[in-house]
């Protein structure tokens, strides 16, 4: 039975950003879902649960489980599918999973870095996780981006080391890096940009309510392309709000990873 309490309650950010995220998934059909963080694997299981009910979901580990519950590990846990390294990558470049990766910078066409910060990789002011599998992600299958704190530091006209590969260099390395080549959304704190600028440069598509236009601009270090129009990021539905409060994130963990 629903909580009146909590379904009277405002709909905070962090739950706009879950929707946000969830829309990413929207049409992919029967894929792995691998989205990495709180807010995405929250969303991840709104869209399954709501309209993308064939996506198969990672429990972050090596299993694809069944149910809603997103924390509900090792109580409530049922596995799907047993996914260790191997069987992953056989997905991986079969084009069969969309990731939802963070990013420390992103440029204008979506190369994406998460490895160190430095002119100078090899003696770099920050050492940040490493390349990881993000080379493979974005030439193999579908790939978007969460960022949880939108500003120029993160959206850089030239990123530091290319992690992430963007259109732009896709496109310059031929069919092999290109065919396959879908960089789709951002999803921030702040709005939702897509790649539908001129020569695929990154777009606002929409920004959350209570945030202008002018502040995601003021954000961004580079010039931005606009849709025309630029939409409000929508709430979630009724059910969609339910399933966050209630059953996916009950403990509220979206809160500590974008406070209200």
């Amino acid at each position: 039975m629903s909580d009146p309490q909590l379904a009277a309650s405002p709909v905070t950010r962090a739950e706009v950003c879950v929707v946000a995220v969830a829309e990413c998934f929207r049409g992919d059909g029967e894929i792995v879902a691998n989205p990495i963080g709180t807010i995405p694997m929250i969303a991840g299981r709104v869209a399954r649960a709501s309209f993308e009910p064939d996506l198969m979901v990672t429990d972050g580990e090596a299993a694809l489980v069944a149910g809603n519950e997103a924390f509900a590990w090792p109580d409530g846990k049922v596995v799907e599918y047993y996914n260790p390294y191997r069987s992953m990558f056989d997905v991986v470049w079969s084009g069969r999973r969309h990731v939802v990766m963070g990013a420390t910078q992103i440029d204008p066409w979506g190369n994406q870095n998460f490895a160190a910060i430095g002119a100078d990789y090899r003696s770099p002011k920050t050492q940040l996780i490493g390349f990881r599998g993000a080379p493979g992600n974005t030439v193999n299958h579908p790939t978007s981006y969460w960022v949880v704190n939108h500003s120029p530091r993160v959206f850089v006209e030239e990123v530091d080391v290319v992690t992430g590969v963007g259109w732009n260099r896709a496109e310059a390395a031929g069919p092999a890096a290109f065919e396959f080549f879908d960089v789709r959304r951002v999803v921030t704190n702040l709005a939702v940009l897509d790649f539908g600028g001129e020569g695929h440069r990154m777009r606002l598509i929409s920004v959350h309510p209570g945030v202008t236009i002018q502040e995601v601009l003021d954000a961004t270090g580079f010039e931005l392309a606009q849709a025309d129009p630029v939409g409000e990021s929508r709430l979630p539905t009724p059910d969609e709000l339910r399933l966050i409060r209630e059953i996916i994130d009950p403990d509220g963990l979206r809160r500590a990873e974008l406070p209200d």
